[in-house]
């Protein structure tokens, strides 16, 4: 059931990699724990099973070690996925975490650069004028500019961004499309890297159409492009309020 779920999330739903990842963890979890208790079948699970499997995840005891809000919360979606997907599927006649709560997470604001130290940033990522720093240069304006998340910058394509308006096409979570604007920052950086750079990294690989290469001409990494952020923050003294959303959130 487990396995037939994920395929579902990946393919009909259009979950991403990352999330479909973490929900089959979650849910491999709970189906192991329950039939290590002797539910062998996900009809035999009751919603006191499923509280006390809460509990016993928060405090430690499934995996030794206390799950963070964050995590129990994640868990609680999943299993209440699974069970309405085999009620959905007529596996089960009910479905019994429908009325499971997640817990409630205390809310924060999330880690932002102040504007001074934004400038700084890139400042710093425009020090290099090779191929590779224009294209950090680039990538670090976009991100600032538009908010998009690390892995929607990689996944861009030459035809994402149109030359004529500074708009940039953006997919972010089960490939929901945005058109967002881009500032007059950015889309200089985007020109350098697309005249002076990318064609030169280009020429080492065989006919990627990414628009953010490598140094080997093929398609930048999330990895690589958060170590160029990371770069940039450690020339700029900044490496200690740096993450990968801190672009995104400033």
């Amino acid at each position: 059931l487990v396995r037939d779920w994920v395929d579902y999330l990946r393919v009909e739903k259009g979950a991403s990699a990352h999330t479909v990842s973490n929900y089959r963890r979650d849910a491999s979890r709970y189906a192991f724990d329950m039939k290590s208790r002797g539910k062998n079948d996900v009809g035999d699970v009751s919603v006191r099973d499923i509280e006390d499997y809460m509990m016993r995840l928060a405090s430690g005891s499934v995996t030794g070690k206390a799950a963070a809000a964050s995590s129990v919360a994640r868990a609680s979606a999943a299993i209440r996925g699974l069970h309405k997907y085999a009620l959905t599927e007529g596996v089960v006649a009910t479905d019994v975490a429908a009325q499971l709560h997640a817990p409630r997470q205390g809310r924060h604001l999330p880690k932002a650069l102040s504007v001074d130290e934004v400038g700084r940033l890139l400042d710093a990522a425009h020090t290099d004028d090779s191929p590779i720093g224009l294209r950090d240069a680039a990538l670090l304006e976009l991100l600032y500019a538009t908010g998009a998340r690390v892995s929607e910058a990689v996944s861009l394509s030459a035809d994402d961004l149109d030359g004529d308006v500074p708009v940039v096409r953006l997919f972010g979570k089960g490939r929901k499309e945005r058109i967002v604007p881009v500032g007059s920052f950015a889309v200089d950086a985007l020109h350098a890297y697309s005249v002076r750079a990318r064609p030169a990294l280009a020429a080492r690989g065989r006919g990627q159409t990414a628009f953010f290469l490598n140094s080997r001409g093929g398609a930048l990494s999330r990895q690589s492009a958060w170590t160029a952020i990371r770069r940039a923050a450690q020339a700029a003294d900044l490496e200690d309020r740096i993450s990968p959303h801190t672009l995104r959130h400033s």
